[in-house]
């Protein structure tokens, strides 16, 4: 018999303390909470919490340790009508729980809380007991040798960001042993970090590796949701990632990947998705939230307290203005950073968890939390600035620590090179740093997250292959995914024969490179884009595990030229700090020189006018940068001191000449790279100053100051 011991609140969670473990859940509405332990034939045992402080429901078992497998079954009212869903023959996952076995095994046992049956479907209780397909939670052994890891502590204006799937960057690599592929150790393998280190970024942004679950509706189509936006388990690293084990194993695992990244310079930060659950709206399973307490954990309709007030698109919306759910997100933060070691943080659909109560709130409660709070507040904080409630579209209004995705920048580049920008003006502010944004509310450069692609659309390769969408293979008819993808196949859907048509997209995605790695801000690279990996016009690959999403290692020749463009780029941008500069431009003239800190010209040599920024057709633009005296120091406190640069770029079709500007900004000029000849060494020519440099269609060019 299971001895059990009052325990204690907090902290919430199944605790392992080295000789027993303590378990607390957080529900305000049940009135009887048992927790379920599992032997490993699936024998279950369910233990009354008797003891309750507060909302608290909470036992110590002095004999259970980790690897021990538990849930929760909780009963109370049964009244969907007013939101109120108990049903204890559901099993339920615990929202603590450190670790979680596995997937939901839909096709075992009906995870709905009602009868699938008649109109109103969702107000009939289910007396189905579904433990068999529940996954169960793990007591985990939090102990780790970290020996001396250390965080990379990159400053933001020297980070430069790389989006990867923990398990499509490693599926295909022919260098990563056959068992590790697609998992937390293949990641951390010395293969895969060569690559990164190769590259030259600085952070790994991963997708979601929170536990979550596949919708059940992609199951029955042999489908998953591979993005991982479907999170059941906030605390838990997702156990499907690891290779090792899936009773703590893969906290184990996980931890070992980000010590492996740290070692090699590289920061870690997650996305997270704390703004819905995979419990979807009322018609959807019941998994851990909804049977612990539905009106607690969600937000819900004010009108209509059977349905949920959604914002994220996903039919709920997780409500952090319940001060015990925003506990479990802070909580959950936390314990990344601390006991995972984590660097920072990208913010799925973040409006929706700064909505105090229904409106977008730059003061909101979780923002004002994270804010005062001694560990978050020093970690990389990335917002995704929209979601699908009104008011929505956030951009530029998320605190001054905060740095937002920009997705103005995307659109804009993207039209820019593809011919359809009106004018030149804002290209000149998207390549500075778009102060227009950011700088109103006291922000710096670094709060802009530069971007042409993500996982959520093209890949850098179909942005200039397709003109529409080709999601056939998601199920849907080709009805998802967005229609706004401001690409152009320049001529031919798809892959093409034409060698001129393949020469063109191969200096189009230069383009979007040169563009987006010398630009002020933070570069965000999406991973595969340097390997030229298509999706084959899939712009919603959320559901494709398979070769569709996985990075294609094969570096034939063109990819292995567009592999070493992007590191000359990235190498330029990391070695000079005139392309990553702390504040924003003012036109001010600095130095000896007494040049302006940025001057933009015409292809005639000339300063642009305000009529020119005004003209829609243009498509040319010079700039020159002085990196003579720029804000701010080394971490030894010296002045920062650049070359100049003069950056020319022509999105029109037909060729340029730019005239360089006169003799006081720079006696001699030196060939540094160009998206029109990739091969072409430093130093290939070097140029006087008003001479006439040929930037072809459609390219751009890049000149250092000799002197």
């Amino acid at each position: 018999m299971t001895r059990v011991w009052p325990g204690r609140p907090l902290p919430l969670g199944a605790d392992w303390d080295g000789e027993g473990t303590n378990f607390s859940l957080f529900s305000e509405e049940a009135e009887r909470v048992e927790l379920c332990l599992f032997d490993d034939a699936d024998r279950e045992t369910r233990i009354t919490l008797e003891c309750r402080t507060g909302s608290h429901w909470h036992a110590y078992l002095p004999e259970v340790g980790p690897g021990q497998r538990y849930a929760y079954r909780v009963s109370g009212p049964w009244d969907p009508a007013q939101g109120r869903r108990f049903n204890p023959d559901k099993l339920l996952i615990d929202p603590y729980a450190l670790a979680i076995e596995g997937p939901v095994q839909f096709d075992l046992a009906s995870v709905l809380p009602y009868e699938p049956v008649g109109p109103d479907p969702d107000l009939v209780r289910d007396t189905v007991d579904d433990a068999d397909a529940i996954p169960k939670c793990v007591v985990v052994d939090r102990r780790f040798d970290w020996e001396d890891d250390r965080p990379p502590g990159t400053p933001w204006e020297d980070t430069i960001v790389y989006e990867a799937h923990v398990r499509g960057f490693t599926m295909r690599h022919p260098g990563v042993r056959e068992d590790l592929r697609g998992t937390y150790a293949g990641l951390a393998s010395d293969e895969a970090v060569s690559h990164l280190t190769g590259l030259g970024v600085t952070a790994v942004e991963l997708l979601p590796v929170h536990h979550f679950a596949d919708e059940m509706h992609l199951v029955e189509n042999g489908l998953t949701n591979y993005w991982g936006y479907s999170s059941i388990g906030f605390f838990a690293p997702h156990a499907m990632y690891a290779a090792t084990g899936r009773r703590g194993e893969q906290v184990r695992e996980f931890k070992g990947m980000v010590k492996a990244l740290h070692a090699a310079g590289i920061e870690v930060i997650l996305d997270v998705v704390y703004n819905h659950t995979a419990e979807g709206n009322h018609l959807g399973p019941m998994l851990a939230f909804k049977g612990l307490d539905s009106r607690a954990y969600y937000r819900i309709s004010p009108n209509d307290p059977r349905h949920y007030l959604d914002v994220t698109g996903t039919g709920a919306t997780v409500d952090l203005t319940h001060p015990e759910v925003l506990r479990m997100v802070m909580d959950s933060l936390r314990h990344w950073v601390l006991e995972m070691h984590v660097d920072g943080f990208r913010f799925d659909l973040a409006p929706a968890l700064a909505r105090d109560p229904l409106e977008v709130n730059p003061r909101a409660a979780f923002l004002k939390a994270v804010a005062q709070d001694p560990v978050l507040s020093r970690v990389k904080l990335i917002a995704e600035p929209w979601d699908v409630g009104l008011g929505g579209y956030a951009l530029g209004r998320f605190p001054v620590q905060w740095s937002e995705w920009n997705g103005r920048y995307r659109d804009y580049i993207r039209d820019y090179w593809r011919g359809e920008a009106g004018g030149v003006s804002e290209l000149a502010s998207r390549l500075t740093g778009s102060s227009d944004v950011f700088q109103p509310s006291g922000r710096r450069p670094q709060a802009s997250i530069n971007f042409v692609t993500a996982h959520d659309g093209f890949t850098l390769a179909d942005l200039v292959a397709y003109n529409d969408k080709h999601n056939e293979a998601n199920g849907e008819d080709n009805g998802d995914g967005t229609t706004d993808n401001r690409s152009w196949n320049m001529g031919v859907e798809g892959p093409a024969e034409d060698r001129r048509i393949n020469a063109a997209r191969a200096r189009q995605r230069r383009n979007f490179l040169f563009t987006l790695l010398l630009s002020q801000g933070v570069p965000m690279l999406l991973g595969g884009d340097e390997l030229g990996r298509t999706q084959h016009g899939n712009n919603n690959a959320y559901c494709q595990d398979n070769e569709i999403s996985w990075l294609d290692w094969d570096l034939d020749g063109p990819r292995s030229e567009l592999l070493e463009f992007t590191r000359r780029l990235i190498e330029i941008r990391r070695a000079h700090p005139v392309f990553r500069r702390r504040d924003f431009f003012d036109g001010r003239h600095v130095g000896d020189s007494g040049l302006r800190d940025v001057w933009w010209f015409r292809p005639d040599g000339r300063e642009m006018s305000r009529r020119d920024w005004d003209r829609d057709d243009t498509r040319r633009l010079g700039m020159f940068l002085n990196g003579e005296e720029i804000p701010g120091a080394n971490a030894h406190g010296d002045l920062l001191i650049d070359h100049a640069f003069v950056l020319l770029f022509n999105a029109d079709a037909a060729d340029a000449t730019f005239r360089l500007p006169a003799r006081r900004y720079g006696n001699r000029w030196r060939f540094i790279i160009s998206t029109s000849d990739p091969k072409a060494p430093e130093g290939a020519t070097h140029h006087s100053a008003r001479a006439l440099v040929p930037v072809p269609g459609r390219s751009c060019t890049l000149l250092r100051r000799a002197w």
